[in-house]
Parts: structure tokens; sequence; C-alpha cells
């Protein structure tokens, strides 16, 4: 048999035609255009028009029919729509679960630089232990992010109870907190007055610099209070850590200062807190549905606050 014959022989009897063929046969065969497939594929009309000829030469029958201004499929352009459709979506689902499966496993979550240094990052390492292919990516900002233009998977949000969005961690509680070495001289309250103030100075200074202060100073009668001198920090943690090396009084945000005063660290000299009435929230993207190891470090951060309240 002479090679040309041979060659036109396979193609008819078995050889699949080219992808881009059946790629742009789909779309006219869906649209009953070649118009509106050739929109669709960024192609020409002729051009379409042209690979739908080449594809029904090769199989040696018409696919469709044309008519005036319109289309219609053919006996065996039925048959091949519904071959070719369903064998391109299973080729489209292969594609996805392949690349899903080599794509980096990440999580993506915001929160308070208070929350991310002093409670989150030291348990942190509990869920990387059990999820050691998983990057972990901490935003820490007082910035209010947009959870689905940042591309960020989950939010833990320090607000005011009733205004928080999504399931609670844990409600906060205040009270003094100091180094072991000041509090042998802070015995009541109103020796508050003899200490150096440390607290957060808001960006927008609208805030006083003892409103952190206010559910305990209320609780306990306080309300003009004033204390011998302020350090002021950008940051809680900065002002935590003046207290810890004996800098001055901090007030306590717990369950955040839990494991210092564990510790020792710091001591509560003046007694039990006072509820603040905030609370920190877990809120989850749209995006985080899709991402079972963001759904998984979700619940990971609901079994750490429930576990630390049992302690």
């Amino acid at each position: 048999m002479h090679p040309e014959n041979a060659k036109a022989l396979g193609a008819v009897g078995g050889e699949l035609p080219p992808l881009e063929l059946l790629r742009s046969f789909e779309a006219a065969a869906r649209r009953l255009s070649f118009t509106l497939a050739a929109g669709e594929l960024h192609l020409t009309q002729s051009a379409v028009s042209r690979q739908m000829q080449q594809l029904e030469a090769s199989l040696g029958v018409p696919l469709f029919e044309r008519h005036h201004r319109a289309l219609s499929l053919t006996e065996a352009g039925g048959v091949m729509q519904r071959a070719v459709t369903d064998s391109l979506e299973r080729l489209r689902d292969a594609t996805a679960r392949v690349r899903a499966s080599s794509a980096p496993r990440q999580v993506a979550i915001t929160t308070t630089p208070g929350f991310a240094s002093l409670w989150l990052i030291p348990k942190l390492a509990r869920f990387t232990g059990t999820h050691p292919q998983v990057d972990v990516r901490v935003s820490a900002t007082l910035d209010v992010l947009d959870l689905e233009s940042s591309r960020i998977d989950l939010a833990v949000r320090f607000a005011p109870i009733g205004r928080g969005v999504g399931p609670a961690l844990f409600e906060e509680s205040v009270v003094p907190l100091c180094s072991p070495q000041l509090a042998a001289t802070l015995r009541k309250p109103s020796d508050l007055a003899n200490f150096t103030l440390l607290t957060v100075e808001y960006p927008d200074h609208s805030e006083a610099p003892t409103v952190d202060w206010e559910p305990w100073l209320k609780v306990m009668g306080l309300d003009d209070l004033r204390m011998k001198s302020t350090l002021r920090f950008t940051q809680y943690a900065d002002a935590v850590a003046a207290a810890v090396a004996g800098q001055g009084v901090v007030i306590g945000r717990l369950p955040l200062l839990r494991e210092l005063v564990r510790e020792g660290r710091l001591v509560a000299p003046l007694g039990e807190g006072a509820a603040s009435r905030r609370a920190y929230f877990v809120e989850t993207s749209k995006r985080a549905a899709n991402n079972r190891d963001a759904l998984d470090f979700a619940q990971w951060l609901r079994d750490e606050a429930d576990a630390a309240q049992r302690t």
C-alpha cells in the first residue's frame, strides 16, 4: 500500500484529530455559530470555518448542516459533540487536580500585632508540626484588610462583643500586670500613682492613654487615676516587654498574656481582672472554603483557645 494511502486510512480509522480542532468544534457545536465560537476562542470566523472543514474532512462525514445564517448538527455531529464535551470536561478536571496537587499549600491569616506576637506565634509550632507541608503566612497589622482582595484566608479580629464577625475565640479581661520586683511595692490600687504607666499610642491619637485601662479603673472606682509618668509605645508587645523588664505597669490583656503570668514573668498584684466587653473573632474568607488547610487552621485556632480556657 502506498504510504500516503496508509496515512489517510490511519487518520480515518483510528488517529484522533488535533486537540485545537476538537476545542473549536466543541465551541461551535455548543454555540451553533462559527462567529460566536470564534469570539470565544479569540479566532476569526473564517479560521473556525476552515477548522471545521478540516475536521469534517479528516472524519469523512459532515458534522454541521449549514443553513442561511444558521447551523445545526448532523447525526454524526451530535455523536461527536457528546463525546468531545465529555472528554474535554474530563481533561479539565484532571488538569485542575494535577495543578492543585503540585501547587504550594498555603494559609494566609491577618490579625493584630499583639495577638500575633503574644498568642499566635508562641503556639504556631503545634500547627506546623502536624501540617509540615503547609506554608503559613501571617500579616500582623492594625489595618483591617479586605480578605478577598488581599487573598487572605482567615482573620482574627479584635472587636466589641456583638460587633464581631464569625465565631469568638475568647472574650478579653484586663488587669494591671508588672514584674515580680515591682509587685513588692504595689499592694493596693491607689499605689499605682507611684508607678510608670506603660501604654500604647494609637496612630490617630484619638484614644486616651488609659483607654485600655478603663474597664478595670471603673470596677475599682479609679476613673481619675493619674500615674507618676508615662511610657508610650506603638505596639502593645513592646509595652509588655517593658513591663517584663520592670519599667512600669501595663494593663494585662488576658488571655494574651496568660503564659507570661503562668511563667511568673508578670504578676497581677491587685487581684482579678475586669471584663473589657471585647473579644477575638475568627472571620473566614470565601476563598478559604476551597482551602482544606485554611479550614484546618481555623479549627486549630478554636481548639487552642478552648484548651487555653481549660488551663
